[in-house]
């Protein structure tokens, strides 16, 4: 069984996500990790987000990197929806992504195109959403508790900034898949939203058999 997870940045998709992967026993592929991976080495290397060439030549990256926490930082996340936006960055990463959601027994993977580009044939499809103003409070709150002393007005105007980008850029943009069930997150709990999402999994897979 193959889970597709999207939505845009503090929508609760990660964490949907990962508590699809425990109630199935599935593999988790946090997709936006590969995106990080690239800023990161951009950084690294003293390149260029914003030129494609440069972002293309920081694609080759060891998994361990995945596991950095710099990845992590809004920093990473602003400079990873920069280069997300290459057509050839994410042409790179496409078959890293799919040979994971096609290993045996299935995968859950989250992003911004696992239902349209990724995974277009998914058992289940998801887009996970939440208002600006929230995702936003949710954001700052966890860069707050990791020592971050940035404002809520900057985090909500990096949220608008990078839905704008996400969405508007020509190659795989932040959209739903035609088939996705949209779940809003704005007033939910974290039990709730990941009740939710197991309803729509189990309705969706009873409905292909």
């Amino acid at each position: 069984m193959i889970i597709a997870v999207d939505g845009p940045a503090a929508s609760g998709k990660g964490t949907i996500a990962r508590a699809l992967a425990r109630h199935y026993g599935l593999p988790h592929l946090d997709t936006g990790l590969l995106y990080r991976a690239v800023a990161a080495n951009v950084q690294r290397l003293e390149l260029d987000a914003s030129i494609e060439a440069d972002a293309i030549a920081a694609c080759d990256f060891d998994d361990a990197l995945l596991e950095d926490p710099i990845l992590r930082t809004d920093e990473i996340g602003t400079l990873a929806s920069v280069v997300s936006a290459h057509p050839l960055v994410r042409a790179s990463l496409l078959q890293r992504q799919r040979r994971f959601a096609a290993q045996p027994g299935g995968a859950v993977l989250d992003g911004r195109d696992i239902g349209t580009v990724i995974a277009p044939d998914a058992d289940a499809k998801l887009f996970i959403r939440a208002t600006p103003s929230i995702r936003a409070k949710r954001r700052h709150a966890e860069l707050r508790a990791n020592g971050s002393t940035i404002s809520i007005d900057k985090v909500l105007a990096d949220i608008r900034a990078r839905d704008l980008r996400d969405s508007t850029r020509s190659t795989a943009p932040l959209l739903p898949a035609k088939d996705s069930a949209l779940l809003d997150t704005s007033f939910l709990s974290i039990d709730a939203s990941v009740q939710r999402a197991i309803a729509i999994v189990e309705a969706k897979v009873a409905a292909k058999r």
